[in-house]
């Protein structure tokens, strides 16, 4: 008779490394396990420092690469490394390819030429909604409504009014322009299907990458912006293995009427709301944070484009940033040209005078005291929750 010999206390933790290794970058996250992840992190988000927004840290990277090119005068306020939407975008990205090469989903993948164009297009068209609705689907929808400002609630008709659109001109071009719909691309450095890659051992190096960054960070003083390097990181691993779309949220009950997406992000935003709602309540953070002088023109109006914008580069800011974590070259075209756009359109509208004519700043609990402003909120994610799931049922606006 065989005997078996106790595991070591070695064989112990290693097969709970690798348990825990498999369960992260082997399984996909749920996005309903997703929902609630970004929804914690973004109150942390706002305790640390400021809400989650992508458009800012974008906009800061087209000021420095006009100024480097010599098509601006004017340095932005702080570079890119010390900027603290910049530094939350960069730790998104990073985190998205470690955690695309830990579970070897990496692959530089080249979509046909009039995808690439698209891309860019639709990059363009979402810097200059950001710009107008003073906020992306991120920092001008998700935090602006958690933030309990209406300019949120009027951005989102506009999202949804874009997606619309986005998605009728998706339909159109299929049948007259069907070549243009059509076509493969190319990918090169993916992992194979079987065997051995070489993805994970990358993966722990960009891991080992970040942590050097962090440690200088604050080795100069610096940490706090370390600490939203982390925080970039944990949103964007968590993007990238849940793969949460907020575009998917507006842009496929008018595509085929499936709504998890969408109520999934109804479900996100009435956590994030009621975190925002203790910190400011309490007064731990500033009332009038991300409450933006946009309601309704600006973030209606820049609601829309920025819409139509994210369904033409099948991504939005944060969405292009951890997808082009993974290799998709479509959403390099799209932030890069997101990151122009809105530098070259903030500049017009400011120095035209006209960022101060976009709207106004409404913030709900001024209006109405804070528990009824708090139902007014939960209340519309709740409708928007019912409209979605009753079109997924009846395909009432879906288009296929």
């Amino acid at each position: 008779m065989r005997i078996c010999e106790p595991a070591t206390a070695d064989g112990h933790q290693t097969g709970v490394i690798q348990e825990t290794f498999n369960t992260v970058f082997r399984r996909s996250i749920s996005i309903w396990a997703a929902a609630l992840l970004l929804a914690t992190l973004n109150i942390l988000l706002f305790a640390y420092e400021k809400p989650w927004t992508a458009a800012d840290g974008l906009r800061n990277w087209g000021d420095w690469f006009l100024q480097a090119a010599g098509w601006q005068s004017l340095l932005p306020t702080l570079p890119p490394s010390l900027y603290s939407g910049s530094v939350l975008n960069a730790g998104l990205l990073a985190g998205a390819v470690a955690s695309a090469l830990l579970s070897r989903q990496f692959a530089l993948q080249i979509a046909p030429p009039a995808e690439l164009a698209k891309g860019l297009l639709g990059g363009v068209l979402m810097g200059v909604g950001a710009v107008l609705a003073m906020g992306c689907n991120v920092g001008g929808f998700y935090s602006a409504l958690s933030a309990m400002s209406l300019s949120g609630v009027s951005m989102m008709v506009g999202l949804g009014l874009g997606a619309w659109l986005g998605v009728r001109y998706m339909m159109w071009e299929m049948v007259k322009f069907p070549r243009l719909s059509s076509g493969s691309g190319r990918s090169f450095w993916g992992a194979s299907g079987s065997g051995r890659s070489r993805q994970p051992w990358m993966g722990g190096l960009c891991l080992l990458l970040i942590a050097g960054v962090v440690f200088l960070y604050s080795h100069y003083g610096f940490g706090q912006r370390g600490g939203l390097l982390l925080i970039g990181v944990l949103l964007g691993t968590v993007l990238q293995r849940s793969r949460f779309c907020l575009v998917r949220a507006f842009r496929d009950p008018f595509l085929d009427g499936n709504s998890e997406m969408t109520r999934v992000a109804a479900l996100s935003l009435a956590i994030s709301a009621i975190g925002f709602a203790i910190l400011k309540s309490a007064d731990l953070r500033p009332a009038t944070a991300f409450v933006f002088a946009s309601f309704w023109k600006g973030s209606l109006v820049g609601g829309a484009i920025f819409g139509l914008g994210m369904v033409l580069a099948g991504g939005c800011g944060a969405g292009a940033l951890w997808r082009a974590g993974e290799g998709h070259i479509k959403l390099w075209c799209a932030l890069m040209g997101f990151a122009f756009a809105s530098a070259v359109a903030w500049r017009v509208l400011e120095q035209g005078g006209w960022l101060s004519r976009l709207g106004t700043a409404v913030f709900l609990p001024d209006v109405s005291g804070w528990p009824l402003a708090l139902a007014a909120t939960l209340a519309v994610l709740a409708i928007w929750y019912v409209l979605a799931a009753w079109n997924e049922r009846t395909r009432s606006v879906a288009a296929m």
